[in-house]
């Protein structure tokens, strides 16, 4: 027989619309850093390994998943490239100093697609005009 939540969980995730992955995704880097920051500091280098080997994963799915035609893409990229080098800087070294650093950056990016996902189409396209129209 089936764990109840497990299948609960997993039907939740199947039904997430794209940007809830995504958002989904940050938290869970975010998460991880924590785990990771703390076993660090704990002396619980297994487990500080495991928590920064999982947030390069979340990290991968999120650079895996962009539409380089979109121009945002490209800065999306370089974001997380870098706190890619950053986590495995942290994990060889186990020097947590910039890897803290990160974490509100993750958080700035999660906020801003929630944002985006609260937004109708009509306003993502408006906000689109706007910003074309300071760029030109």
């Amino acid at each position: 027989m089936s764990n109840p939540y497990s299948e609960y969980k997993k039907q939740s995730v199947t039904t997430m619309t794209p940007v809830e992955v995504v958002i989904r995704l940050y938290r869970e880097i975010e998460r991880q850093l924590a785990i990771g920051i703390n076993s660090v500091e704990a002396k619980d280098i297994p487990k500080a390994n495991t928590a920064f080997i999982k947030a390069e994963d979340c990290i991968d799915a999120l650079r895996e998943s962009l539409d380089m035609s979109i121009p945002i893409s490209k800065e999306l990229e370089s974001y997380y490239v870098f706190f890619y080098k950053e986590i495995v800087k942290a994990n060889v070294s186990k020097d947590c100093t910039e890897v803290k650093k990160i974490i509100p950056l993750v958080g700035e990016l999660r906020d801003a697609f929630t944002q985006i996902s609260q937004m109708t189409r009509q306003e993502i396209e408006a906000q689109d005009a706007k910003n074309n129209k300071k760029k030109a």
